[in-house]
């Protein structure tokens, strides 16, 4: 097994929140908490170390007492910029990461994957879950050999911002998770009521 000191752990809360009317996704409540909160909190036993990637409100995610990098992409790129500026900034020889909207991965998520990643040879595993019986890859949920860097400062530096196209150069597995709903999100208003809602 990959020991935990060896994983880095990446909340990604960079995004616009575009489909939640602009607000910053990771600092909304989630019963009392924030989404990102919440993240840390169930990464925090899985890995070594924890970072946060954000493009604002700086102050109130370093108040969570982890470091905190902005994209070093310009204009909100997507989850691939959290990505690179993971591997930027990462210290150890593996990155996961883990989006700031879903607070009910589950706990043996980076377990999992490292296990799949190591028993596959691979250099990138991804959770997976199943919808409607096929298997539907979840790529933000992901654990990665931090000397990827080269080959994602390349990808990303030419233009591209595909997660799907990158993991493609490259040895990737999906790991299944039997639980769909542990991967909610919280991408609208009304799905986060849903997850209010959810035990």
């Amino acid at each position: 097994m990959i020991p935990k000191q060896d994983i880095t752990g990446l909340i990604l809360a960079g995004g616009r929140g575009s489909r939640m009317g602009g607000v910053d996704k990771g600092l909304q409540n989630h019963r009392g908490v924030p989404l990102a909160m919440h993240a840390l909190m169930r990464l925090a036993p899985q890995v070594g170390e924890l970072m946060i990637n954000a493009n604002r409100n700086l102050g109130a995610y370093e108040s969570m007492g982890v470091p905190v990098w902005p994209d070093s992409l310009a204009d909100y790129a997507g989850p691939l910029a959290g990505f690179l500026t993971g591997l930027e900034h990462c210290e150890t020889p593996y990155l996961a990461t883990v989006p700031c909207d879903s607070p009910l991965f589950p706990d043996d998520l980076v377990a999992r994957l490292a296990q799949a990643l190591l028993e596959a040879n691979a250099e990138i595993a991804m959770a997976a879950t199943r919808e409607a019986g096929v298997l539907q890859a979840q790529p933000v949920f992901c654990l990665m050999k931090t000397d990827l860097i080269e080959s994602l400062v390349r990808f990303t530096h030419s233009g591209q911002r595909k997660i799907d196209k990158w993991t493609a150069l490259h040895r990737c597995i999906e790991v299944p998770f039997d639980d769909a709903q542990a991967f909610a999100n919280a991408n609208t208003s009304d799905e986060l009521e849903a997850l209010q809602r959810h035990d």
